[in-house]
């Protein structure tokens, strides 16, 4: 389940925008046409308009090349039972759901962030846990690695994310979150094919696959929020 948006009036950033100045910033909004062929059939969750920029905050996943190697195993095994899955172009740790932020509220909740996280400490964690997901409109379903060792840093780290988000009128993240790295995914909610017996295969190669314990730990040195495309870096201490 999700946390709805905030049920008190939406709090403004804290020094109001004067009409002047937002116009200043029409010709540098995203502009973005939505093609499905583009990205393998998936559905964009919110259609796009013009100033409002998709926002999402996460912790950038760095992996080694020998765990690349073991996301070929899972899909490969995979297609030997006709899922076709896609390996991720990049791989995170999401801290917020995917919302929706006007283009001058961009650099007030990106001040708010940083002055929230930067305080917050470098930290490891594990995951080692095969679980499939579905995104929240089931368009499309994920195999991830769930996260066993670092769960009360992530909650702490979500807290701060979520007051952000609260002082922006802007959903909050998931309640009683599983925090995972998203491998692989296909188009569809394939859930009830994934799961069961064909699961525990995968959970048995990750398992099985040499030196998976070192892989699958994982150094956290900064957040991240990318805002249609525009990429803001957080380093933690």
């Amino acid at each position: 389940m999700t946390h709805g948006p905030a049920q008190s009036s939406v709090l403004l950033p804290r020094l109001p925008v004067p009409d002047s100045v937002l116009n200043m910033f029409r010709d540098q909004e995203e502009e973005v046409t939505d093609d499905s062929t583009k990205h393998g059939g998936r559905v964009r969750n919110f259609p796009h308009e013009r100033g409002n920029w998709a926002t999402y905050i996460y912790l950038p996943c760095e992996i080694q090349e020998e765990l690349l190697e073991l996301l070929e195993l899972l899909i490969s095994h995979a297609r030997r039972h006709a899922v076709s899955l896609t390996a991720m172009e990049e791989f995170h740790i999401s801290l917020s759901q995917s919302v929706v932020l006007r283009y001058h509220w961009i650099n007030p909740l990106v001040q708010s962030l940083k002055e929230r996280v930067t305080s917050f400490y470098r930290f490891y964690s594990t995951a080692s846990q095969v679980k499939v997901y579905t995104n929240q409109h089931k368009t499309r379903t994920f195999v991830g690695l769930e996260v066993l060792c670092g769960h009360a840093q992530l909650l702490e780290l979500v807290s701060e994310v979520d007051k952000v988000m609260e002082e922006f009128g802007l959903p909050t993240f998931y309640k009683n979150p599983s925090f995972h790295i998203s491998l692989a995914w296909c188009v569809g909610d394939l859930t009830d094919k994934l799961e069961g017996h064909f699961l525990q295969e995968l959970q048995e190669i990750v398992d099985g696959f040499e030196d998976s314990a070192h892989l699958l730990r994982f150094h956290w040195d900064q957040i991240r929020c990318k805002c249609g495309n525009k990429f803001f870096s957080f380093p933690l201490r």
